[in-house]
């Protein structure tokens, strides 16, 4: 059987193009995120399968892939349900991870935490523009920070790298989880019932408020509740007024800290902001991972036409592990899209220094080469990025391949020269 050339299903071959703006933009995360504060760290790819599946994951929980036991542990013949051949998955995202991290190390890590996590996960997902079946994602959490600080950090910390990356006119868009439930409790909708309203309320950007309606009604909700709910809608504003609408309409059934905190966020980022961007109130925004415990916050691009990152506050996680909640806050940027858009618009990676071919003759002595080498080791100490090859028939080319790569001194060493 024919060995197979392209890669499976969902993931990619990275070329050295897109590999050099990759290695440049993590590059520059870390640096940024360091003048924040944030610590770096690495948690294994492989997760126990209990702890991928405790129901924290939402959908993904879904899409993860699978390994079975193995040697003496996997029997096949008497298995008699997943969990006899099942002991292991790749993560699906970088949060569950730290926290099982965090509840291990906790004795030896300063608190508040402010760690920096990069690395692959792996969903059994669609595959969209975008979107892989394997992805670096890119993680910044705050731990133990109970106040407003750690969003406010962390939005303008992530907001910061975007901007340095050229990124403009993006929004950062913000809600907060017991906002969406003391709306939906102020409306008569049964605490139950949430998940599904709240999973129709997220399709408002793409059906509008009268599909919004109309599936709520199709689901059998009560036409008061679901009039009530969406008036409300109607009227909020994307800035701190619409805050403070909420505050006000959903006295006695909202604490009034929860706005406060909201718009302490808002007032505080766009006071001190670094980069081009808007913060606006958006209480549609859901986000589906179930948790999230308070605000939530998403990015906004006009030129991908969706999310390009996202994040909230998930006090509980943690006490999953230990049994004692620990306050606990994260941003993730999508990374795949960050590359694709600054693949799509041509970025170059910043160059330090020259770069500098040296072409040499095919049959060079040795004396020659070693004066090459020389010269190269020279070049390289003062700076200069160096390679060195061997003359093609087709010298031409050669050069037009090499200048295209970014070479923007090519010098040529004959023989009968050195």
């Amino acid at each position: 059987m024919a060995l197979k050339k392209k890669p499976v299903t969902g993931m990619k071959d990275i070329l050295p193009a897109e590999m050099a703006i990759r290695d440049y933009v993590i590059r520059l995360i870390k640096e940024t995120y360091g003048t924040f504060g944030f610590s770096s760290i690495e948690t294994p790819c492989v997760e126990h399968i209990e702890n991928l599946s405790s129901k924290q994951g939402g959908e993904n929980e879904k899409l993860i892939f699978k390994i079975l036991k193995r040697g003496e542990k996997l029997k096949l013949e008497t298995a008699e349900c997943e969990a006899d051949l099942v002991d292991g998955g790749l993560r699906y995202d970088l949060t569950l991870p730290l926290s099982r991290y965090y509840s291990n190390h906790a004795n030896e890590l300063p608190s508040p935490f402010k760690a920096l996590q990069m690395g692959n996960v792996w969903r059994a997902d669609r595959p969209q523009r975008g979107r892989y079946r394997q992805f670096m994602q890119c993680d910044i959490d705050i731990l133990g920070e109970p106040t407003n600080l750690a969003e406010i950090e962390l939005i303008l910390a992530t907001t910061t790298l975007l901007g340095k990356l050229d990124f403009k006119n993006f929004t950062i868009r913000i809600n907060d989880r017991r906002i969406l439930k003391a709306m939906a409790a102020y409306s008569g909708f049964a605490p139950e019932s949430y998940d599904t309203v709240f999973i129709i309320l997220d399709k408002m950007d793409k059906i509008g408020l009268e599909g919004v309606r109309e599936e709520l009604e199709k689901e059998g909700f009560d036409k008061a509740c679901v009039d009530k709910y969406l008036a409300m809608f109607e009227k909020i504003t994307n800035d701190v007024q619409g805050v403070r609408y909420v505050k006000e309409k959903l006295e006695g059934v909202l604490d009034p800290e929860y706005a406060d905190g909201l718009e302490l966020i808002m007032n505080s980022v766009d006071a001190v902001k670094a980069a081009d961007f808007k913060i606006a109130f958006d209480p549609t925004l859901v986000r589906g991972m179930s948790y999230y415990t308070g605000p939530i916050f998403e990015i906004s691009m006009d030129e991908f036409g969706g999310s390009v990152g996202g994040g909230g506050r998930y006090d509980e996680m943690i006490g999953k592990f230990t049994g004692n909640n620990t306050c606990a806050c994260g941003f993730s940027i999508g990374f795949e899209r960050i590359i694709m858009l600054l693949m799509e618009r041509g970025f170059q990676v910043p160059q330090i220094g020259t770069k500098k071919a040296l072409l040499i003759e095919k049959n060079m002595p040795a004396e020659g080469m070693m004066k090459v080498l020389k010269q190269a080791e020279e070049d390289r100490k003062n700076g200069s990025v160096v390679t060195i090859a061997v003359m093609k028939k087709n010298k031409k080319f050669q050069k037009e391949q090499l200048k295209e790569e970014g070479y923007e001194e090519i010098v040529e060493f004959f023989a009968d020269r050195m």
